[in-house]
């Protein structure tokens, strides 16, 4: 009996009109659409913005201690001169300590920027966007150094 009900729904499904239905407001009542009311019913957290900048800041407090252990373990490999993974090791670390210290960077003026914009909410959009180009500029990544040949 289950299966005759089954087999009753999806006839049924495939006989009905498939359409979309967008939850939204409707075109005349001027909620959702660009103009004058629209900024109306824009609201901001600032204190959510606020947060995330301080979330984001504080991701740079446990990389300093990393970038000093990465370095205590670098000073022990200088006795081995002459040693080809000694200079794989040294070229491997001045990458990734460049990497570091610009992903902390990077943290740290992002979560400036995202702090200060709760803090002051006039910024307009095109000025937001020039200070993020900035800082993706400022810190572009680093080229992939290890495991490629060199040329001699």
């Amino acid at each position: 009996m289950a299966w005759d009900e089954w087999e009753q729904l999806k006839t049924d499904a495939a006989t009905r009109s498939t359409q979309m239905q967008l939850n939204q407001y409707p075109a005349d009542s001027g909620g959702g659409t660009p103009g004058a009311n629209a900024s109306a019913d824009l609201k901001s957290d600032k204190r959510a913005w606020v947060k995330a900048g301080e979330g984001t800041k504080g991701l740079t407090e446990p990389m300093g201690p990393a970038l000093t252990k990465l370095e205590d373990g670098q000073t022990r490999l200088d006795n081995a001169a002459g040693c080809r993974s000694t200079a794989a090791q040294k070229e491997l670390y001045t990458s990734w300590s460049k990497y570091v210290r610009n992903v902390r960077g990077r943290c740290k003026s992002l979560g400036g920027l995202l702090e200060a914009s709760g803090h002051d909410l006039s910024k307009t959009d095109e000025s937001l966007k020039s200070e993020l180009d900035a800082i993706k500029d400022k810190y572009t990544d680093t080229q992939a150094v290890g495991g490629q040949s060199k040329e001699k």
